[in-house]
């Protein structure tokens, strides 16, 4: 397949505008029609003196035997429901995050997109930035060591959101990312979430998860609605390197430090005791060069190659299943006041025309 492909974005709203402006930039892509309730919304997104057509019928849409894929940007709740149409009718499809509003649903889409040989690509944007790309490299190549422990922190003031808790707001970010630079992905041994609602409103607004790994590592996001400091940061430490990656600092986002602890095992007097001997590295810093793009065609680029291959996409259907299931779970330990479980979906790569045979 080597034809543009044509692709429409279902939802007008908040994120559609950013999708339909890279499918329309791409030279992969041909924008061929924008689906929404409000189609005064859809044709300003549409843009004057184009081609692009405008619908509020997602039957209408789904009917083009010439669209080859969708890009579905609108609340959670609706995900499910229009993937499984747009899957029925042999279109591949992109979906916004969360992957769906419920671990079941996206089980759901991700079977039926395995069962029809069709990509089904979650949008996680972040895993597309250099940055991100730069450090799943670095983790992935052995630079940092064995992986010890990652802190991650991303919290503003507002918006308080009328439907979700702060975890299912900001945390599918720092989840998703974790989860792309992590060998295998990230499968925590538990999920124990803290969540506090100072405002009363019903809600979490502010939000601690502690996720302990298989290796002894542990991983920890705090999000918070309430700061009124905005920082985007997370620290990765391993046993040889430790990385910062720092959103909100465009000369340098990136900063890997040669400085850590080493724990040596000393025997002593010939006896079998042993002690432990603590001994800190101060070497130095350095901030790879990281190329300016963006993350959005970055991400369309590889929706398209993912088709054109057919292979699953690097943030598949089974990335939005991981970050569901943690977020699930944190639900389950916020109700609980103690840990959960998150269901395991590991990280394997499976050829899109070999799906149906998996």
């Amino acid at each position: 397949m080597t034809d543009t492909l044509r692709i429409a974005v279902i939802g007008a709203g908040y994120w559609g505008p950013n999708l339909a402006r890279n499918f329309r930039a791409s030279p992969d892509w041909h924008l061929a029609a924008i689906c929404d309730l409000d189609t005064e919304r859809a044709r300003r997104v549409a843009g004057s003196g184009t081609d692009v057509s405008v619908t509020a019928s997602l039957d209408t849409l789904l009917a083009d035997d010439e669209l080859d894929a969708v890009a579905i940007a609108t609340p959670a709740a609706t995900h499910h429901d229009i993937a499984l149409a747009a899957l029925a009718a042999g279109k591949h499809v992109l979906v916004e995050k969360p992957l769906a509003d419920t671990g079941a649903h996206g089980m759901s889409m991700v079977q039926t997109a395995a069962q029809a040989s069709l990509v089904l690509m979650t949008d996680h944007t972040y895993c597309y930035t250099p940055a991100v790309l730069k450090m799943r490299e670095l983790i992935h190549g052995g630079e940092l060591g064995d992986i010890l422990f990652i802190d991650s922190v991303r919290i503003n003031l507002g918006l308080v959101q009328p439907d979700v808790d702060v975890f299912w707001d900001l945390a599918p970010h720092d989840l998703s990312i974790i989860d792309f630079i992590l060998p295998g992905g990230l499968t925590p041994v538990t999920v124990s979430a803290l969540g506090a609602d100072p405002l009363n409103a019903g809600k979490s607004c502010i939000g601690y998860l502690t996720l302990p790994l298989a290796n002894g590592a542990i991983a920890h996001v705090h999000v918070n609605w309430l700061s009124p400091t905005k920082i985007r940061q997370m620290i990765v430490g391993g046993s040889r390197r430790t990385l910062v990656w720092d959103d909100l600092n465009p000369q340098q986002r990136l900063s890997v430090y040669d400085r850590g602890v080493d724990l040596g095992l000393q025997v002593l007097d010939g006896a079998d005791r042993r002690t432990a001997t603590v001994s800190y590295r101060l070497g130095d810093t350095w901030s790879p060069a990281l190329p300016e793009t963006e993350a959005l065609a970055a991400m369309v680029t590889e929706f398209a190659a993912a088709i054109r291959e057919g292979r699953t996409a690097r943030t598949d259907g089974g990335a939005g299943l991981r970050v569901l299931g943690i977020l699930e779970a944190a639900s389950r330990s916020l109700d609980s006041g103690g840990g959960a479980t998150a269901p395991r979906h590991d990280r394997e790569p499976v050829l899109v025309g070999e799906a149906s045979n998996a």
